[in-house]
């Protein structure tokens, strides 16, 4: 069994990733990981890492799954590009994934879903709550993944966003809506490990429910890692 921590590919944008970044970084340490920064137009092995995030930012161009171009978004099709190879790859070498606002909707999206591009016109019994504190209520669906690595009992979560997952990708579920009935969370049927959450959990890394989502990721990739065939020449200790 190897002893080096996890390497953890963490996608970002190229305006906000330097104030994103290193919140999420700080939680993969913490989680007993290796962060490693990718972003659009700099390199990205999906065979260098254990596992990858892919973080919050920019709406996603409604060109990948059907929806109407909105004049106030702000989209970035290099790095859309990027995180939609970067999930396709991840699973197909059997890799964990965590999505984080974005990345959730990137996880649905790649997997052949749709978004609500105003999700509280679509639910307007939502709580139309916009902070970085945890204010607004979501419930976990019982027996789903994410409720055994965060609890089963409604949490507080943040919410920063306006758009949010409508019709699932393949092979995914709903693992928690908030208390209007939007979904909040999305997760991988079968194996490897994929995980999105419509919140913010880097900001609440004081919060264990929050840490154990991290964690989770960040032992699936150690345990992927451990499982597969050792590549020649390769150093398992590195």
């Amino acid at each position: 069994m190897s002893t080096r921590k996890p390497l953890i590919g963490v996608t970002t944008s190229r305006r906000s990733g330097w104030r994103i970044y290193p919140l999420i970084a700080l939680n993969v340490r913490l989680a007993g990981g290796r962060p490693l920064r990718w972003m659009a137009g700099r390199a990205a092995d999906i065979d260098a890492v254990d596992g990858i995030i892919i973080g919050g930012g920019d709406d996603i161009s409604p060109d990948l799954y059907g929806g109407r171009i909105v004049t106030s978004a702000r989209l970035d099709p290099d790095r859309d590009r990027l995180e939609r190879d970067m999930v396709l790859a991840a699973f197909e070498r059997n890799k964990p994934v965590l999505g984080i606002c974005r990345g959730s909707q990137m996880l649905n999206i790649a997997l052949g879903g749709s978004l609500h591009q105003d999700a509280y016109a679509t639910y307007a019994a939502s709580d139309h709550i916009r902070t970085i504190l945890p204010r607004k209520t979501v419930c976990l669906e019982p027996g789903t993944r994410l409720a055994g690595v965060a609890g089963a009992a409604p949490m507080k979560v943040n919410a920063l966003h306006s758009q949010a997952v409508d019709r699932l990708g393949r092979g995914l579920r709903v693992a928690a809506r908030d208390t209007g009935g939007m979904i909040q969370a999305i997760e991988r049927v079968s194996e490897p490990f994929a995980i999105g959450v419509q919140w913010h959990p880097e900001h609440l890394f004081y919060a264990h429910r929050q840490m154990g989502i991290f964690r989770a990721l960040v032992a699936a990739a150690a345990a992927r890692r451990d499982a597969a065939p050792q590549l020649p020449g390769v150093d398992a200790t590195m």
